[in-house]
């Protein structure tokens, strides 16, 4: 069994030795999870999904659809609502 200690701060922060942060494939705003079962408590990454990672699960490593750039997208929109209400 591998341990590594942390200390506790005033502000009741603690840090991540850098083999857990190597392990856990963590960066700086990674998310982890404390996980508590009985008298036993550990501490996990936490699974976040992007819609990268949505997209390749539906539909293997095809790269994703290139979506449209957003200040485009936005004046579109605006054309679109004028044109449907648009007085006659």
């Amino acid at each position: 069994m591998n341990s590594k200690q942390s200390k506790l701060t005033t502000q009741c922060q603690v840090s991540v030795p850098a083999s857990v942060r190597q392990f856990l494939s963590l960066s700086p705003g990674a998310t982890m999870l404390w996980v508590q079962e009985g008298e036993r408590m550990w501490v996990e990454r936490a699974v976040t999904h992007t819609t990268v990672d949505i997209h390749q699960a539906l539909f293997g490593n095809s790269a994703p659809p290139k979506t449209a750039d957003t200040p485009d997208s936005k004046q579109a929109i605006r054309a679109m609502m004028q044109k449907k209400h648009a007085r006659h």
